[in-house]
């Protein structure tokens, strides 16, 4: 089914890279330290994977404010040492095959996504690349998906797209940018207590060929 898309989104935390838990551990730890509430490590995986969707709103259930976390994470997050500590999915390397345009749509941020590429050695991989504010919107919100799509000159003029990532928000942003979605299941149904739902659900890129 790979060569029925004219052009390709992904998104990249989980998707086409991961980082090492020790990294995530530490991270969270230091970011406890900052906001005086400790993370177990069923948390950290919650929120680092995104596993219940909205990380905000799992934060407020919680009972923490969202932009004081936000502030003491990215405070925390070293970009050089956490490039050092991301590998490729070895799966993923079908993207670097692709003959089609190719987008890159990440809630990464820019400071820490753009070291990760160079270690990984994947930017030239992408022709158009966003990492997702504040000003962008978020996924769901199909906003940043179709700004990637504007920026590719695939949008809305009958070219068929889709997009692929690990979360439901992938998932909903796809379809509410009109384009197919493949799931791609990185931690497992049991791990993430529930299923997701897209027109493909793969544990591996390798299954699409």
């Amino acid at each position: 089914m790979v060569s029925e898309y004219d052009y390709w989104l992904l998104d990249l935390d989980g998707t086409l890279v991961d980082v090492e838990w020790s990294y995530t551990r530490e991270v969270f730890d230091r970011v406890g330290d900052r906001i005086g509430r400790e993370f177990t490590d069923q948390e950290a995986d919650i929120l680092w994977n995104g596993l219940t969707g909205s990380r905000d709103r799992q934060l407020l259930e919680w009972g923490i404010e969202p932009r004081s976390f936000w502030d003491a994470f990215h405070a925390e997050e070293d970009p050089l040492v956490r490039a050092e500590q991301t590998y490729l999915h070895d799966d993923a390397a079908f993207v670097a095959d692709l003959d089609v345009p190719v987008g890159l749509v990440t809630h990464c941020q820019e400071f820490l996504c753009e070291p990760v590429l160079d270690n990984v050695d994947i930017r030239d991989w992408f022709d158009v690349r966003l990492c997702c504010t504040e000003e962008t919107g978020w996924k769901p919100d199909p906003a940043p998906v179709e700004s990637v799509m504007r920026d590719l000159g695939v949008a809305h003029n009958g070219h068929k797209g889709v997009l692929a990532g690990d979360g439901a928000n992938d998932v909903g942003a796809a379809w509410n940018a009109g384009l197919d979605a493949i799931h791609v299941e990185r931690v497992g149904h049991e791990r993430r207590g529930q299923c997701v739902l897209g027109d493909y659900r793969v544990q591996s890129f390798d299954e699409l060929y």
